[in-house]
């Protein structure tokens, strides 16, 4: 029974994944692909800010180090710019975007 469950949740989430996939993967013009680039980017500011908020990553057995603020803020970039793109933020304001152009 176990093995079933587990079957049915990786074919769940890798039909998700392709479905999120085929979405993204529609055919976009230059135009669409920069629009596309710029809402991850501002998914990827807003997941920044998530993360500066919530992720505290101070050690209280190890002192902090010269720089150590430096490393946590890249990471936290790197980080959001990873993650950017699968919220659904940044595909709500590329839709937004999108019908806001098409009405003008």
């Amino acid at each position: 029974m176990l093995d079933q469950t587990n079957a049915l949740n990786s074919l769940s989430t890798a039909k998700s994944k392709e479905l999120i996939e085929s979405l993204k993967s529609k055919k976009l013009d230059n135009n669409d692909k920069a629009l596309r680039a710029q809402t991850d980017n501002f998914e990827a500011l807003f997941i920044k800010q998530l993360l500066d908020i919530s992720l505290s990553l101070d050690n209280p057995l190890y002192p902090k180090q010269p720089g150590s603020e430096i490393y946590q803020s890249m990471f936290k970039d790197q980080l959001a710019k990873e993650l950017s793109g699968s919220f659904g933020y940044s595909e709500l304001l590329f839709n937004f975007l999108k019908d806001k152009e098409k009405l003008s």
